[in-house]
């Protein structure tokens, strides 16, 4: 593409140099510059790409955008100062791929929990509905049906733009994406075109990221900062920073609601094992999901399809037949049925002990509840004592573990969590650091009617320990165990 067309959207405070130039790629990784490439310097988490515009020109680059340009500069290069890099990258990203989001309507979900299962179902929905959709999750990326490996929650704007293209080019017609507070403070979805976006929820999470709790909730808000009139934006109004979201949105506002006056209003009639048994906008749906947090998952699904101008009834019935994202309150049976297991991506306070209480819900007799739970490594600290914590107020037995502990020791993971344990719940709990074992050893501990929660890394198929992910799978693991 040719570079000045490329920086046209840029608010460019310096330019030196040729902008006749050919660009073949974008690239914010110097390893990966070479002859074509145009180089973006962003400060990152771990570096500064700035450090690095040397390397990426001896390697080829000959188009630099930085923040802050280089004291030694060559006539061979082109290079282009802005205020963001990372606002640049976006913008660009989105130009060269040709507006890849003009080409179809793009939905953004937004929140602490709830957003695979969110995008996941709308992704379902549509496509049952007769459409050609596209999914960006934590799960998986998918054109049409076709699998593409998932990464990030929201990869790098490059990515999305690229994956985008592909998703116009194979004729999607809608393109659903989980959008991390990451990705909005990143600027990763700048330049993108919104036709909806969605916020299921918030609580503490990626404060090792942001800090402050009000960093993590504005940096939520600026999703909605960026939406362009003709968009909609649907929250939640059953959480009380829903109202917050949309405070500066220049969208369509519109809210869902299970408890209070809303556009979109659902009631559970039941809630059971089998699944949940709902009214919506005075018509009755069944639902194989279950849980009240799946009842809010499924209003967001059916208020976002609703303002995408799908048909309510057709809408409500090809919900009532969709399944729950893979990892998400996802069912394991021992032998007979004798035993339940049940795996969760649950990884926050909140989302615990929403999990828990479904679980409460569900249980019949004397059945106790055995929750396997640990933290990651190299994350927010502040919540490990209050996962430990939750897990001892809800369970009837709780062995501490390791989730994915990556560069930090394993034990001192689990002392931190041990922090939170109350002392009238100290005899109930155990500290088993070997993952694999600890769902072995709450499979011993079961018996006939008990439920097993396996919570944290859900979907996930591997458990990264000093950096090296080694192939693991909660499911796989608990469903043998459940078996022994």
């Amino acid at each position: 593409m040719e570079l000045e067309k490329l920086i046209r959207p840029l608010d460019i405070l310096a330019l030196e140099g040729s902008t006749s130039r050919t660009v073949e790629r974008l690239d914010f990784d110097s390893r990966k510059a070479g002859p074509g490439s145009l180089f973006v310097a962003i400060r990152g988490t771990q570096a500064d790409g700035h450090q690095f515009i040397g390397k990426a020109i001896g390697q080829g680059a000959a188009v630099v955008v930085a923040e802050e340009l280089p004291g030694q500069r060559r006539e061979d290069v082109t290079y282009i100062q802005v205020a963001d890099s990372a606002t640049a990258l976006g913008r660009m990203a989105n130009r060269f791929f040709g507006e890849p989001s003009k080409a179809l309507k793009l939905v953004g979900v937004t929140g602490t929990n709830g957003k695979t299962t969110t995008v996941t179902l709308l992704h379902s929905l549509f496509t049952a509905l007769g459409y050609k959709a596209g999914l960006l999750s934590t799960v998986r990326n998918l054109i049409g049906q076709a699998p593409l490996e998932a990464t990030h929650t929201t990869p790098d704007a490059v990515a999305i733009n690229a994956l985008l293209r592909e998703m116009a080019d194979a004729g999607c017609d809608y393109a659903f994406m989980e959008v991390s507070s990451h990705a909005a403070h990143q600027r990763r979805i700048e330049g993108l075109h919104f036709a909806g976006a969605i916020f299921t929820n918030i609580s503490h999470d990626h404060l090792d990221y942001h800090k402050t709790f009000k960093a993590y909730i504005d940096a939520k808000k600026m999703f909605f900062d960026i939406l362009p009139k003709s968009a909609f934006a649907l929250v939640n109004a059953d959480d009380k920073r829903g109202a917050v979201m949309v405070q500066n949105t220049r969208a369509k506002k519109y809210t869902y609601s299970l408890r209070s006056m809303a556009s979109f209003r659902a009631r559970i009639l039941d809630n059971s094992i089998a699944g949940l048994h709902l009214e919506v906008g005075g018509k009755e749906v069944f639902s194989r999901l279950i849980g009240e947090f799946n009842a809010y998952n499924l209003l967001a699904a059916y208020g976002a399809a609703i303002l995408l101008e799908q048909e309510e009834v057709e809408t409500l019935i090809a919900l009532s037949q969709l399944a729950a994202a893979e990892g998400r309150f996802d069912y394991v049976t021992g032998p007979q049925g004798k035993r339940t297991g049940i795996v969760d991506y649950a990884h926050t306070p909140d989302a615990l002990e929403k999990v828990l209480n479904t679980i409460h819900q569900l249980r019949q007799g004397d059945s106790r509840i055995i929750t396997v739970i640990g933290c990651g490594g190299d994350r927010d600290k502040a919540k490990r004592p209050k996962m430990a914590k939750v897990a001892c107020d809800y369970s009837d037995q709780v062995v501490l573990t390791s989730d994915n502990p990556r560069s930090e020791d394993p034990e001192a993971i689990i002392a931190d969590m041990q922090g939170g344990v109350p002392p009238y719940a100290a005899r109930k709990v155990l500290a088993v650091t070997s993952r694999r074992e600890a769902i072995r050893t709450a499979c011993r501990l079961a018996r006939e009617g008990d439920i097993i929660l396996v919570a944290g890394k859900g979907h996930e198929k591997y458990q990264e320990v000093k950096g090296v992910r080694r192939p693991f799978d909660d499911k796989a693991v608990l469903a043998e165990a459940l078996a022994e």
